[in-house]
């Protein structure tokens, strides 16, 4: 799952993005509004962490824009400003959850969880695809009906070939949604979490598509 972070003040940008991907997460960082507004209007996240005092365009303004075009991703609120009024503006123009500075981070990644389980919930909580039923909510993972254990990084990689089911996605592709890089180095780690998830299940449970990429089939065998 990807998140898009909207927070301008680089070492709680850092701070955040580490630990919302030891939660699990793929983080990408954005400081500008303007950069903010477009990347949420245009980006695939499932959900964003807006804070309202952006340089350049206020958090506010892009939220009540994006609402007004149709964006519905789950938005949780930031800002130092604590007071109840904001709090009404920010959930009148479209936010999901607020949270005021100073905050502690694991009450960002509670809030957080929360909010993509109502998102999961209220759109697809189960996933099948290929022989893999994946329950976003939960973060859980079967195989033909038999639990198997991932790492946060293998569940991204699943979730997202089995998002696109019946679709072939090259490694580089995979790489860059999983890692947020698309080097040789995370390439190579992507064909490495495809080889142990095979392991873990079976030889033929994710296609290679020789000179393509990966691909889960869009109906279990």
């Amino acid at each position: 799952m990807r998140i898009l972070l909207a927070e301008d003040d680089q070492s709680i940008a850092a701070l955040l993005k580490r630990q919302i991907e030891e939660a699990g997460y793929l983080a990408e960082i954005a400081a500008s509004g303007p950069e903010v507004w477009e990347l949420g209007e245009t980006g695939d996240y499932s959900a964003i962490i807006l804070d309202l005092g952006l340089p350049g365009m206020d958090g506010l303004s892009i939220l009540k824009r994006w609402r007004r075009t149709g964006v519905e991703t789950p938005v949780l609120v930031l800002t130092a400003r604590g007071s109840w009024m904001e709090r009404v503006d920010g959930f009148e123009a479209g936010a999901d959850d607020y949270l005021p500075k100073p905050f502690r981070s694991e009450e960002l990644i509670a809030r957080l969880r929360a909010l993509l389980r109502r998102s999961a919930i209220r759109s697809n909580p189960v996933i099948r695809a290929g022989g893999f039923t994946l329950d976003e909510a939960a973060k859980r993972v079967l195989y033909e009906g038999r639990p198997v254990e991932v790492s946060p990084m293998e569940y991204r990689l699943l979730a997202h070939l089995a998002a696109h089911k019946g679709e072939t996605i090259a490694a580089i592709d995979l790489a860059a949604h999983v890692q947020g890089r698309d080097d040789d180095t995370a390439k190579n780690a992507v064909e490495a979490m495809v080889a142990r998830l095979r392991k873990k299940t079976a030889p033929e449970a994710i296609e290679n598509r020789r000179g393509f990429g990966y691909c889960l089939r869009d109906e279990a065998p």
